[in-house]
């Protein structure tokens, strides 16, 4: 069974048919993680940009287990500037925003998310493992008008969309965002990490039961891992 394991604010791990792929792999500094880098295992790490919050540990983490690496070119290229080699770059050089990468049976698309970062533009990713099962990771983003395409496009099974507010969507957006995905279960992040951001997702339920999906609503337990079935 692929599962799904929440390490705090953006970093997740998917796992499927033995292999992991880490999401925003921050966990040394992360205070809502409870594992450290050197104690992950990864076959594939996706960065959606370059934030410390969100390349976390990437490096080392490839470096270490030998992971390839999937992310936006010029992030790619920074990374490799720090000593990962082409050969660990999911198409040697890292792609781009539609662009889509199969890596051991997994696809992954990149899309566009509306924040900020240096090394390129920030990204979401749409994961799809080799069942069929399909993850939208938002990265970190405001809502786009655009996602609904992206629910059009592809029937996702799960959303995992920041809530937080501040520094991206609030809880009314990714309810909304929710609904344009039409997405079958959505999972909140990007929450409760730093004070400034919203400390629970009490928010989010009282805005996903105003439109009807609050059946939606997958709360994640930090380091519980869960089951992906469709």
């Amino acid at each position: 069974m692929n599962t799904l394991t929440w390490h705090g604010h953006s970093a997740f791990a998917i796992t499927s048919k033995g292999r992991t792929i880490l999401i925003d792999p921050w966990f040394d500094g992360n205070p809502s993680a409870k594992t450290t880098a050197k104690n992950v295992e990864a076959d594939l790490v996706l960065v959606t940009h370059d934030h410390g919050d969100h390349v976390g540990q990437a490096l080392d983490i490839c470096k270490r287990t030998g992971a390839s690496l999937g992310c936006i070119v010029e992030l790619a290229a920074k990374l490799k500037g720090q000593g990962l080699p082409d050969s660990q770059i999911l198409n040697g050089i890292g792609f781009n925003i539609g662009g889509t990468v199969t890596h051991q049976g997994v696809s992954v698309t990149m899309t566009q998310a509306h924040h900020s970062c240096e090394a390129g533009v920030p990204t979401g990713f749409i994961v799809r493992l080799e069942d069929g099962y399909t993850v939208y990771h938002a990265g970190d983003t405001g809502i786009f008008s655009s996602m609904a395409l992206w629910g059009k496009l592809y029937r996702i099974d799960l959303a995992l969309l920041p809530i937080g507010g501040v520094f991206t969507m609030d809880a009314a957006q990714a309810a909304m965002a929710t609904m344009m995905l039409r997405c079958k279960k959505v999972a909140p992040m990007h929450w409760g990490t730093f004070p400034v951001l919203d400390q629970n997702v009490d928010a989010f339920r009282r805005e996903l039961d105003k439109l009807e999906l609050g059946d939606a609503l997958m709360q994640l337990e930090v380091g519980v891992p869960v089951g992906l079935v469709r």
